[in-house]
């Protein structure tokens, strides 16, 4: 099937299976899913510009279904996620005008591709290595990893000096159980997200989620569902102006959307059944396999 705003040619099935799929992994974990659904678009020849507008399109319906979902069960710190926009949305402008100065140099699918590759490499393997720690304390430790709901982390002294950092001014998260941390912090780790959404479409959960786990010491359930949360903000403000950029095919966006809603209730309601250390495990090879797809999609060259 044709679709002529973005000028290529997609199989309308497929593209329900892929929003489905990436519907899956937004309610389990709490990753608006960009770093498979923006490289699958890429790799079935969609210029960059338009995978980074349309994914961000079709996240905001999504996790906007994933984020009730978590909020009935309790895992949203909207004190956090209300501190957390401000930098948010900063960081998703700065990311806007990135896209829109590499499109006028013409470069936009080299860079954006590359950057992406870099980046899903990496948090795979920190992801996987991390996890993999936690989940041997845990073991050490004689608990029952998937009976507990308590988190482990592999090293949460960075969360220690995150929250030590003494910038006023400071506040207190009940929801998250830290006793004070500085907004500076939280500024800081939601801006660095911001600029991802923006830059590489979706809602840069796969950034943002892990900086709240390891760098603001939040627990991983809240983490997804705050993530969700701040998804919907970042990802609006992306779409909006990529859509003022002429950057959203809004068709393609629509038919992913239809499996994504179903995907991430289902995705939600597993996460109860997992703790901490085993969701972070199971997230570990996808941004990876992201990375590759997008590889495919550079070498394969539709895109000249």
């Amino acid at each position: 099937m044709f679709f002529p705003i973005s000028g290529v040619h997609i199989n309308p099935f497929l593209l329900g299976i892929l929003g489905f799929v990436i519907g899956v992994l937004a309610g389990f974990f709490g990753v608006g899913g960009s770093f498979l659904s923006g490289p699958s678009l890429f790799a079935l020849g969609m210029p960059y510009n338009f995978v980074v507008g349309t994914d961000l399109i079709h996240i905001v319906g999504k996790s906007i279904v994933a984020a009730r979902q978590h909020r009935t069960l309790g895992n949203i710190d909207l004190k956090l996620a209300g501190v957390m926009v401000i930098g948010t949305i900063v960081g998703s402008e700065t990311g806007v005008q990135a896209i829109e100065g590499l499109k006028r140099s013409g470069e936009v699918n080299l860079v954006v591709g590359l950057t992406a590759i870099i980046i899903f490499t990496a948090i795979s393997l920190f992801a996987g290595w991390e996890s993999w720690q936690a989940l041997r304390q845990s073991r050490r430790a004689g608990a029952n990893p998937s009976g507990s709901r308590r988190d482990v982390l592999a090293f949460d002294k960075v969360a220690k000096a995150f929250q030590g950092f003494a910038w006023a001014p400071r506040i207190r998260l009940d929801q998250s159980g830290i006793a004070a941390i500085s907004i500076w912090s939280i500024i800081l780790v939601s801006y660095v997200g911001g600029f991802f959404s923006g830059f590489l479409g979706g809602g840069a959960g796969y950034i943002r989620m892990p900086a709240m786990v390891y760098l603001l010491g939040v627990p991983t359930h809240v983490a997804v569902g705050t993530d969700l949360f701040e998804i919907i903000i970042s990802a609006g403000y992306g779409s909006i102006r990529h859509a003022m950029n002429g950057n959203v095919d809004i068709l393609v966006a629509l038919v992913m959307h239809t499996g994504a809603a179903v995907g991430a209730q289902l995705g939600a309601r597993l996460t109860q059944y997992f703790s901490g250390p085993w969701i972070r495990l199971a997230f570990a090879p996808l941004p990876l396999l992201g990375g590759i797809l997008i590889a495919v999609g550079l070498t394969t060259g539709h895109h000249h």
